[in-house]
This record gives structure tokens, sequence and C-alpha cells, in this order.
């Protein structure tokens, strides 16, 4: 099998990749993740995680290369990762009592046949209301300030929503491992025969 990378610095990501019991490597991408003018939410995380995986593969030529991103929208705003209390608190606040999508690009390159497989996977999180208290006690509890949105949905976070929408609670997360597993089929990879 071909060398599979993980193109990215998230331990999250890491730990949903090794629920699939294949072997990988991870590696961090150095690109400029801005946004450009007039750009949605999802033409940003599609370029972001295409342009993730083909900075990986100069490295390694030979490669199968993951690139995910991710984006909070609320009301048409893009929420990106907070990185402080304070960020993080105005999100929250923004998001209590309201539906928020998250938008994760996920692209996977073949870097030795140049060939690149993308798409954005949706998932819907309604906010409970909450209170500013809430939220503070929240952000004291688990500090989610490099995760979108604010929060972390495989811990305490789970506590501030009302419903989730969506086909794959991995998304959330930052790694959509349904529509991954039907990609990395797509280039003879079976997570379910991962050494034929």
């Amino acid at each position: 099998m071909q060398t599979l990378i993980l193109g990215s610095s998230s331990p999250y990501r890491a730990e949903l990749l090794k629920k699939l019991a294949i072997n990988f490597i991870q590696y961090s991408p150095d690109i400029d993740e801005s946004v450009s003018e007039g750009e949605t939410a999802t033409s940003l995380v599609e370029r972001l995680a295409q342009e993730k995986a083909l900075a990986i593969a100069k490295d390694y030529p030979q490669a199968l290369i993951i690139g995910s991103d991710q984006v909070a929208v609320i009301e048409g705003k893009i929420l990106g990762k907070p990185g402080d209390h304070e960020t993080a608190v105005k999100q929250l606040m923004s998001a209590s009592g309201q539906a928020v999508t998250f938008y994760t690009g996920l692209a996977l390159y073949n870097a030795k046949t140049h060939t690149m497989q993308h798409l954005v996977e949706p998932f819907v999180v309604h906010f409970r209301h909450l209170t500013e208290k809430q939220i503070r006690y929240y952000l004291e509890r688990e500090q989610p300030y490099q995760c979108a949105g604010s929060f972390k949905s495989e811990g305490l976070g789970i506590s501030l929503f009302a419903k989730l929408e969506g086909d794959d609670p991995n998304s959330l997360i930052g790694l959509p491992l349904i529509k991954l597993i039907e990609l990395l089929n797509n280039e003879g990879v079976d997570v379910l025969q991962p050494n034929e």
C-alpha cells in the first residue's frame, strides 16, 4: 500500500483516523489559510483541503495524502478557531439558540498519479439557549481555543447542543470518515482489508 499521510497538525483528526486501524503518518502542511476576497465557506474549505494535500506532496511524491479543513458558519459569517478565551465567549454567545453549520473540506491526493478527489461535508449543530455563566464554565473546563466554533463535541461540548444533523458525526470533529473511506476505496484502499 502507498504511504498514507494525514496532512494536519490536529490531534483530533489523528485520533479519528486511528479508528480505521490503518497505518499513516501525520505531517503538518505549511500553507496560508487566509480567506480570499468573496470566497464562500464551502469554497474556502475545499480549496484549503486541496492545498494542504498538494503542499505535502512535495515531500512525499509517492504517497496518498489526506487534506482537511473546517469552518463554522453562523448567519452567513465564517467563524474560525477562536484562539483565546474572550473570542470563544463571543462565538458561543452568538451561537446560543442558533443553528450553526460546519463545513469540512476533504481531499485525497494521489501524489504518484497526480489525481485529486475532493468534497465538502456539511454538519448542522443546533445550540441550546446558553447563559454567559454556562459558556464561561464550559470554556474554563475544556479550553477549546484551537477548535472551529469554540467547542469539542467529543467532550463536554455535547452539553451545548439541542440537536445534531448530518451524515457523519466525525465531520463535526474535523474528518468525515464515511466519505474518506469512499475516497480511499476509489484508490484501491479497503480499510476492511488493509494489507491486500
